[in-house]
């Protein structure tokens, strides 16, 4: 009788240990892999091409080739949605690009180009312009925001959307970027 008491002991402990085992599992796993977070949307390079900037009539057109690259730290894919990258002078919007719908990899960063053409005509009687094109050097900023889900083990979907926020300062005498710097 002595010996079963000792054995049944023996058998709750390791019982009891597996259970607290496999619950640390648990946690851990729910801390790392089940956390979604936002991706982050930036771009990864700007190409200035087609520049053409008049100081008399405080106007500038010009072809920004840029890559956005759209990093995703999740344990799942990102599906999403099409949306815009806009460009603005100040306040005023002088530009933009449809970002197509799609996908970004587990744990991988999809890059991809847009092309997106700038343009004063929106800008009349826009004191600063005139003096920013004298300096020759041009400081836009851009936004965009992609909304779309995270899939994790093809049955847990969170919806999450990356922003982007960069501030670009041309160099429009050299046709290049002198500053790319985003948030």
């Amino acid at each position: 009788m002595k010996g079963e008491g000792k054995r049944n002991t023996k058998c709750l402990v390791y019982v009891a240990a597996f259970i607290v085992f496999q619950t640390i599992i648990i946690l851990a796993f729910a801390l790392t892999v089940m956390r979604v977070k936002s991706p982050k949307v930036r771009f990864g390079a700007v190409v200035v091409e087609n520049t053409s900037s008049s100081t008399n009539s405080s106007s500038f057109d010009m072809r920004l080739f840029a890559q956005v690259a759209i990093k995703n730290t999740n344990f799942g894919h990102f599906k999403y949605d099409s949306s815009n990258v806009t460009i603005l002078y100040g306040d005023t919007q002088v530009g933009s690009a449809v970002i197509p719908k799609g996908r970004a990899k587990a744990r991988k960063t999809q890059r991809f180009n847009v092309t997106i053409d700038v343009t004063s005509a929106s800008l009349s009687g826009n004191a600063n312009l005139a003096n920013d094109i004298g300096s020759g050097v041009l400081r836009l900023s851009s936004q965009a925001k992609l909304s779309g889900k995270v899939h994790l083990m093809k049955v847990i979907k969170k919806k999450k959307s990356g922003q982007m926020s960069c501030t670009i300062a041309v160099e429009l005498a050299q046709r290049a970027i002198q500053e790319l710097t985003c948030k």
